[in-house]
Formats: C-alpha cells, sequence, structure tokens
C-alpha cells in the first residue's frame, strides 16, 4: 500500500541517511575495541573539526519547523511517521515487506549498539522498535495520532544480529486503535508490544503543518557569524 499523500515532514537528505548507517556501524566498531586505538583518537579530532562546520550551516534555534515556528530560523523537521532509523542512527532501522489495511509484517535486524545483556536487544529498544513500527503502518494506513499507552511483554531473551520477524495486527475501538506487534525468532514469539493510539487523519495532525526546506539561495541565520 502506497504512503498517503500527506507527509508529517521533509524527507531526509541522502547524505544524512548514509551518515546514519556509517555512524551506527563505527558506533558497533567502537564498542567491540578492547584496547586504545589510534583511529579513535583521529576520529575523535575530525569530529570535533566536523562539528564546527556544521554548526555555521545549522540554525540558530533547534526547535522544529512545525505549527507556529514556520520562520528561516527554525530546524528543518523530518518526517518520523516512517523508516526513523534510516537517517537517525539512535532508532533501530527495520524493513516492512507488507502494508495492510489492518496487518503489516517485515523485518529487523538490531546491531550491537542496541545491546543491554549480553548479546541481547536492550529491553527500552524494543519498546521504541514496537512504537515506530505500529505508528508507521497507522500512518501509511491514513490514520495516525499520538500513542495513548504502549505495553511491551518480554517473552524470550532477543538476540542481536539476527534477523527477526515481525508482524502486526490491528483493530478499530471506541477510542482510537489498538495493535498488537509480535517479534518472531523463526516461529518463537519473543516479544510482544501492545499499543492504543488516536485514530485520526493525517491532515488534522498539527505536524501536518511543516516548514518545507529551505532554498540554497536562502541559508540560515545561525547567529554564529
Amino acid at each position: 500500500m502506497n504512503q498517503p499523500a500527506v507527509r508529517f515532514g521533509e524527507h531526509p537528505l541522502a547524505q544524512t541517511v548514509s551518515a546514519a548507517a556509517a555512524l551506527r556501524r563505527v558506533i558497533g566498531l567502537l564498542l567491540s575495541l578492547e584496547q586504545p586505538h589510534p583511529a579513535v583518537d583521529a576520529m575523535t579530532d575530525r569530529l570535533a573539526e566536523w562539528e564546527r562546520e556544521l554548526s555555521l550551516a545549522a540554525p540558530a534555534d533547534p526547535s522544529p519547523r512545525v505549527g507556529d515556528h514556520l520562520g528561516d530560523g527554525y530546524r528543518v523537521y523530518l518526517d518520523h511517521a516512517f523508516d526513523c532509523g534510516a537517517f537517525n542512527p539512535c532508532f533501530p532501522a527495520y524493513h516492512l515487506d507488507r502494508i495492510e489495511a489492518d496487518t503489516a509484517a517485515g523485518r529487523v535486524t538490531f546491531p550491537l549498539p542496541y545491546e543491554g545483556p549480553p548479546g541481547l536487544v536492550h529491553g527500552g529498544f524494543l519498546a521504541v522498535f514496537f512504537d515506530c513500527v505500529i505508528q508507521h503502518h497507522n500512518c501509511a494506513t491514513g490514520l495516525s495520532g499520538k500513542t495513548r499507552c504502549l505495553n511491551v511483554t518480554y517473552r524470550r531473551p532477543t538476540p542481536l544480529l539476527t534477523e527477526l520477524r515481525f508482524h502486526i495486527t490491528r483493530v478499530s475501538t471506541e477510542h482510537g486503535l489498538a495493535s498488537t506487534a509480535r517479534l518472531l525468532l523463526d516461529d518463537q514469539v519473543v516479544c510482544v508490544g501492545e499499543a492504543a493510539t488516536v485514530a485520526l487523519a493525517p491532515e488534522r495532525l498539527a505536524g501536518a503543518r511543516f516548514g518545507a526546506r529551505r532554498s540554497t539561495r536562502n541559508p540560515p541565520a545561525t547567529g554564529k557569524e
């Protein structure tokens, strides 16, 4: 099923997507080191240099450019309804293979940065994952809204570095939508996320009023000159 015409923010830059994937891989390597490495010192120096350069291109106010904050001085808001992990390494990356009106299915592999117990996914990241995929399903089918509550049941340890499958089922309720997402290793359910969310048409969300990305002819007011 195609995503609705109404968007919830700007699409990320291709550079941002590439950098997010690279950062996630580098974080995993850093966490695997057993001794100091000169490449880490060099990387830290370069990161400080890049931070200074990027700060000159960033807007003065980090508030998102949505709602009443649509001026050029605010930060562009990226669409968080779909695939947050593709552009933000703090979010899990996943792939939805099938999206239908009341069901969806996909795959996810959690890399090393999401480790909690040895070799296992931290439970907090599993909660983030469930919230992401359930809201992705809702937004892709034209119903969206804030999460009212999210309950996570941990049935079995969830392994890192292993492709897992997930299935989502959804029903309408008196107060909105009720979704159940099951995360599976082979045929065993390892974790279940149950979410109750508001049911709104996308155009009714305040986040639908977002400011477009600036033209390159209109540089941001950074206040750092």
